[in-house]
């Protein structure tokens, strides 16, 4: 089995996450979106509602009311890092197991809510999570994956050892 390539053992891990994002993430929208009253929020906890929400934007419904365009300028952006994320799998050796966990993630969420983007037009949100009178943007599975992914890749950055940092080094300088 080689070390990188787009059929590695790494990519394939990266491959399979993502799937799983993508399913859990289909079945928990329908799920909202077949349960749950728009914009009537469903207590569990004292600061954890379920809540149906459409977000036309990006996070935090960054250009949600921008007229109708955003919708394939964030479908053409999730197709590119989408793209990117299935080479870079491709490219990552397999000593580099939390990499390959974070590019899953980030594969499957992307492609969780660019399938919302594509049928409906808009992302299905359902997590509401508050505090008092603060409440942060309701958000869905494909968020929660997304930046996962993201937090586990700064995490690698910072704690990255000297040895692995002195290779990726030799190796671009090759």
């Amino acid at each position: 089995m080689p070390e990188t390539g787009f059929w590695s053992l790494r990519a394939r891990w990266g491959y399979a996450l993502a799937l799983a994002v993508i399913g859990l993430d289909y079945w928990t929208k329908a799920w909202a979106s077949s349960t749950l009253a728009y914009r009537q929020p469903v207590a569990v906890t004292s600061w954890f509602d379920w809540m149906l929400a459409h977000n036309t934007g990006a996070a935090f419904s960054f250009l949600a009311d921008a007229g109708g365009w955003q919708r394939w300028f964030f479908t053409t952006v999730a197709l590119v890092v989408s793209a990117v994320m299935v080479v870079w799998l491709s490219r990552i050796p397999t000593t580099k197991r939390w990499v390959g966990a974070a590019l899953g993630l980030i594969l499957g969420g992307g492609l969780g809510n660019l399938w919302d983007r594509l049928n409906y037009g808009y992302v299905v949100d359902f997590i509401s999570v508050h505090y008092g009178d603060w409440y942060w943007p309701a958000f869905n599975i494909a968020d929660s994956a997304i930046s996962l992914g993201a937090a586990i890749l700064i995490l690698d950055s910072l704690f990255q050892s000297d040895e692995a940092q002195t290779a990726n080094n030799n190796r671009k300088d090759s």
